[in-house]
């Protein structure tokens, strides 16, 4: 029997709450098997990143030949790539090896700060993402992708079609930015619009967030689940991991998320 398994690429947070380290417990919660290739090294915690180190690109092509040809993937799932040699490699490869591929576009810090130059932009919406399955922005990338602000439902909506029609299969715009008490997701496919709804939690700007979203909807579909049933069925499992931060307090910065339910 051969397991589900995701083949994450993307960068390490040495705190556990993001990155790789994120999406490997996410896999785990839902008995997928994690893969991984290391884009960047990182020296971060809860309160910032104090240090970064760039993993050079043939070392991330011996990382990508040493899974993949031995292991291979249901679904590949990208994090921080950073470097458009690193998005055009990811192109690439998804194009020699077509699996389903869940791109969540890091392209922002916590702040909201743009953390990559112009033509990693440009590599993600020419190269990447007519290959995705699913694009996975927040707010703010999606300014950058888009050029759209986006502060209400219906103009989420209006850059999720945008997100489509610059080739990707589906795009999720995620609503946790927005103020209110109730935070809404955007799903379109191109053919519907679904919107995901949770009521706003105290917590303030929790850490991991849009990694474990994202790398839960490459676990669903892994399992066999349908592009919507999968998002529905992530969504729900984010919305318990982050319930369960709620019970702990860890670090003297932003919240991790809780990645194991009761």
């Amino acid at each position: 029997m051969i397991p589900p398994r995701v083949l994450t690429i993307g960068g390490s947070d040495s705190g556990g709450s993001a990155g790789i380290q994120a999406d490997l417990k996410t896999y785990t919660a839902h008995h997928v098997f994690g893969l991984s290739v290391l884009t960047i090294v990182t020296a971060q915690n809860t309160v910032g990143v104090q240090a970064a180190h760039l993993l050079p690109l043939d070392f991330i092509t011996a990382q990508w030949n040493a899974v993949w040809g031995d292991m291979g993937a249901d679904v590949i799932k990208t994090g921080l790539l950073g470097r458009r040699e690193v998005v055009e490699f990811v192109a690439a490869q998804v194009q020699a090896n077509p699996v389903p591929l869940v791109v969540d576009p890091v392209l922002v810090n916590g702040q909201g700060q743009l953390i990559v130059a112009p033509d990693v932009i440009e590599a993600y919406r020419t190269l990447l993402f007519p290959l995705a399955h699913i694009v996975t922005p927040n707010l703010d990338e999606v300014t950058h992708l888009t050029g759209l602000v986006v502060t209400n439902v219906t103009e989420a909506c209006h850059a999720a079609t945008r997100l489509v029609e610059m080739g990707a299969r589906a795009a999720l715009v995620k609503g946790g930015h927005l103020s209110g008490p109730t935070k809404i997701d955007v799903l379109c496919d191109g053919q519907q619009m679904v919107e995901l709804t949770a009521p706003t939690l105290p917590i303030e700007n929790p850490h991991g967030v849009g990694c474990t979203f994202a790398s839960a909807i490459a676990a669903q579909l892994a399992l066999g689940l349908s592009l919507v049933e999968a998002v529905q069925a992530a969504h729900a499992y984010l919305q318990g991991a982050l319930r369960g931060a709620q019970a702990w307090r860890l670090g003297r910065g932003r919240q991790p998320v809780r990645h194991w339910l009761p």
